[in-house]
């Protein structure tokens, strides 16, 4: 074994420091989402109206114009429903649809009906021809027909066209007495204020998480009520509904508004209490999570369903909820990768005595819990098959390579020089693929996740490794992993500016992009230093 000495005094204590934090912190992490949160009771368990979408299995998507719901299915969701929910909201004449109304009679529910507009000419007039039959059919369970639903947003048809569509159901509903609507974020009626003469009442979508200025949950209800209030006094002497409210369970936090199982219950609780207050009809978002959505609006996406897509309720209306029940896997993970990181240690040990092993054991046990977390993740984003190869063979890659950089690390804590440093081509690879992932989140960065858990490991591993680095065996960085040093906390600090600091997940995210840069930095410094020294 070599006779190298071991750590200087001021820079072994201080990686003690390191895994003995890391560790603390994977297992506080997973205790604290393990945690009861005491929360207000809602009023009821019973809510007036409720978005309804069907396709909640693996496959399902309204964005495949061939897609089929069967009755049978329509009827099996609305009889589950019904236990809970008054009335529905669709959004579509297709896919089936247009059975709903038929459907949700015989359960003693209302319907919002839908009709679907956009730049699809043809597909337009399928949907108000279909409406209009559907709706003469069946007056006596429809509360209101929607047509169109946030068309203006997208920015899919002008105002007048709109306006347009909206008379003829109108003119081709007016026997029936059924109340016809056009439903878009409150901002846009107020954009478009000519769009009140088309309507029967004022239809508006107050999502506080999806606000160009993100509402904290604590501010949420203040922020309806107040947006509420605002577009009543706009439009004086006219009904107004809320079309669409709630909260993500899952998901990027925006700012301040974090999406969580806790919040979503918070917020779900909140508003029923408010709403019992006012004479105000209103809509929630939605049924079901609905993972196709994913597709179109990240992780978030997919979640603002009362149920998951199994038709499993999410939480309760009273009592504590937890936002993890499972959370003891976390803590299980971490011992898992103690045992594995220990069980690596055999193999070419270059050192004797407990110090070792207690790095590993320290190591081990964090990159454990950040592997869970990334799991965790995972299980909430992916997509599809190929998102859940990449995604495994991606964290497969984190756990390997944080096994090797703790072999490293451990050799020197117990005093001993190791044979051979830690490979600095993939240091670079590491390097590259965050400051790739740094350019997606500060230029295209709405829906990411950060994956937080993927990249700690490596990057407190190899910040280690240059701390503990002995002077005589200075690397000189490359050119390119000098530059990508200087890149990455540029676009760190972009993301925490983008989130204006409120969101917790940048900070860490700076963090992690520092670690890897001052490794580099430690030794860009170091060489030249001994450069200098030696000329």
């Amino acid at each position: 074994m070599s006779s190298s000495p071991s750590p200087s005094s001021r820079v072994a204590p201080l990686a003690w420091l390191v895994l003995v934090v890391a560790a603390l912190s994977g297992a506080l992490w997973w205790w604290m989402i393990g945690r009861p949160v005491p929360l207000p009771d809602a009023p009821t368990s019973r809510i007036a109206c409720v978005s309804y979408a069907p396709f909640r299995r693996a496959g399902e998507t309204p964005l495949d114009l061939h897609a089929y719901v069967s009755p049978a299915q329509i009827d099996a969701d609305l009889r589950a429903l019904s236990q809970r929910f008054d009335c529905v909201r669709t959004y579509s004449q297709a896919f089936g649809l247009n059975a709903v109304p038929e459907i949700a009679e015989r359960y003693g529910m209302k319907v919002l009906m839908g009709i679907w507009l956009g730049r699809d000419l043809a597909s337009n007039e399928r949907e108000v021809s279909m409406g209009i039959a559907t709706a003469t059919a069946h007056p006596g369970v429809l509360r209101g027909v929607i047509v169109g639903n946030e068309v203006l947003l997208r920015g899919e048809l002008s105002s007048k066209a709109l306006a347009a569509y909206v008379n003829r159901v109108r003119a081709g509903t007016h026997d029936t007495h059924v109340p016809v609507t056009y439903a878009d974020v409150w901002e846009f009626w107020l954009r478009y204020p000519e769009m009140a003469d088309a309507v029967d009442y004022i239809t508006i979508h107050i999502l506080p998480y999806w606000e160009d200025q993100p509402v904290e949950p604590k501010d949420a209800l203040a922020h309806v009520a107040e947006v509420y209030a605002k577009v009543k006094n706009r439009f004086p002497g006219r009904s107004v509904m809320i079309g669409e409210t709630g909260w993500p369970s899952q998901g990027k936090q925006r700012h301040g508004a974090a999406a969580s199982l806790v919040n979503e219950a918070r917020y779900m609780r909140e508003f029923l209490r408010y709403a019992g207050t006012v004479d105000m009809p209103y809509n929630v978002i939605e049924a079901f999570d609905q993972p196709w959505k994913r597709e179109q609006e990240g992780t978030v996406g997919g979640y603002w369903g009362i149920f998951d897509d199994q038709a499993r309720p999410k939480f309760s209306m009273q009592g504590p909820v937890v936002e993890e029940p499972r959370w003891h896997l976390g803590l299980a993970a971490g011992a898992a990768g103690l045992v594995l990181f220990l069980l690596a240690a055999p193999w070419r040990r270059h050192w004797q005595g407990a110090k070792g092993w207690l790095a590993l054991a320290l190591a081990g046990f964090a990159s454990g819990t950040a592997m869970a977390w990334q799991f965790r993740q995972i299980w909430f984003a992916a997509r599809n098959s190929l998102d859940w190869v990449f995604s495994l063979s991606m964290c497969v890659l984190a756990f390997a390579t944080a096994i090797g950089l703790a072999r490293w690390v451990a050799t020197r804590l117990a005093g001993e020089m190791p044979t051979t440093a830690p490979k600095r081509r993939l240091r670079f690879a590491w390097m590259f693929g965050l400051t790739f992932y740094g350019l997606l989140l500060v230029f295209d960065g709405r829906y990411r996740d950060f994956p937080l858990g993927l990249f700690w490991p490596p990057a407190l591993g190899y910040l280690l490794a240059a701390l503990l680095e002995a002077g005589r065996n200075a690397i000189v960085p490359t050119v390119e992993e000098r530059l990508l040093s200087c890149a990455l906390p540029l676009l760190a600090a972009g993301v925490v500016a983008q989130e204006v600091g409120l969101n917790p997940a940048t900070w860490l995210w700076l963090g992690l992009n520092l670690a890897f840069a001052a490794a580099v930095w430690i030794e860009w410094r170091r060489s030249s230093r001994l450069q200098a020294h030696q000329a």
